[in-house]
Parts: C-alpha cells; sequence; structure tokens
C-alpha cells in the first residue's frame, strides 16, 4: 500500500509542478514567444529533466498527465490523439533523455555522481529529443507547426529554459545553504 501511495505522490507533484512552472513561464515569457507553444525561453524544460532524473518513469508519468491537462483544457485546439500525442512526448522525452544520461554518461541512478559538465550534456540531449520528438509528431499530425524553424526555436527554448532552471536552483540551494550556515553559527 505504501509503494501505491508512494507512486501517486510522486506522479501528482510532478504534474504539480510542471503546470505551475508551465503558466508561470506563459506569464513571465510571454514577450519572448516564437508561436503559441513554442517559446525562446522554456523554464519548464529544466523541470522536465529534473523531475525525470529523479523520479524516473512516475515522474513521466505524472509530467505526460499535465501536458495532456494543458493542451486538452484551454491550451491549444488540437484533438484528443494530437494532444495525447503531445502528452506522451513530453514525458517519453525526458525518459530517453535519462536513459542516454545514466547509460552513456555513467551518471550513478542516484545522480551522485552528475557534474556540471554531464548536466550540460543532458540539458543538450534532453532538448533535442524533446524538440525533435515534437517537431515530427507535428509534421506527422500535419500541423503547421512542424518546422525546422520551430524545432530551432524549441531546442533554443528548452535549452536556456533549462540552463536558466538549474542556475536558479542552485541559487536557492546556496541561499537556503548559506541560512543554515548562518543559524548554525548563531547557536
Amino acid at each position: 500500500m505504501r509503494a501505491i501511495l508512494q507512486i501517486l505522490i510522486e506522479i501528482i507533484v510532478s504534474a504539480s509542478i510542471y503546470l505551475v512552472l508551465f503558466y508561470l513561464n506563459q506569464t513571465i515569457t510571454a514577450p519572448l514567444e516564437h508561436t503559441r507553444g513554442i517559446n525562446w525561453i522554456f523554464l519548464p524544460a529544466g523541470v522536465r529533466i529534473f523531475i525525470a532524473l529523479i523520479l524516473g518513469f512516475w515522474g513521466a508519468i505524472g509530467l505526460a498527465i499535465a501536458s495532456l491537462i494543458i493542451n486538452y483544457f484551454g491550451f491549444f485546439e488540437y484533438d484528443l490523439i494530437t494532444n495525447i500525442g503531445i502528452a506522451i512526448i513530453c514525458g517519453l522525452a525526458p525518459l530517453l533523455g535519462r536513459f542516454f544520461v545514466i547509460h552513456n554518461l555513467r551518471v550513478l541512478p542516484d545522480l551522485s555522481n552528475l557534474s556540471y559538465q554531464q548536466i550540460l550534456v543532458s540539458i543538450v540531449t534532453f532538448s533535442l529529443l524533446s524538440s525533435g520528438l515534437h517537431q515530427a509528431w507535428f509534421v506527422t499530425r500535419g500541423l503547421s507547426s512542424g518546422s525546422w524553424n520551430h524545432f530551432y526555436v524549441m531546442f533554443i527554448g528548452d535549452v536556456v529554459g533549462s540552463i536558466l532552471f538549474v542556475f536558479i536552483i542552485k541559487y536557492i540551494v546556496a541561499m537556503y545553504s548559506q541560512k543554515i550556515n548562518g543559524e548554525n553559527l548563531a547557536e
């Protein structure tokens, strides 16, 4: 029973974090949107990377559910099959990236040996997979957003957003560590 509860929590947490950051990104970067849904800066790409690396399959399921909610309930006007494909790609691309990173970069499953260089390679890998799979799906479905130009913008947006996300997390961790260390010194 505990395992099922943990799985549900991982799915709900990953879906919730992705939903919140997606809409926050839409608000913050609206002037930088290339076309509807394709941004020059896409912070949620960084969340997808970390969720896939940390939570694996169940995190990817949460990402797919969040993507389906985003696409089906108001963001796009595509049919259900197209939205399901986008949702699968949203969860599958980071999961494939995780597999690549762990097996080809020799990163341990618990990420304890993950270096900054490996994070950068991970970001590029995830971004290529995400952009490529999305654009391939859009072309397959006959959508006008499936093109090399959109691939390029989506790739750049994923890379830039992921790097910014990593720096934001690093800054928050550093601030938190400083606060903890400051409190320890005062005791």
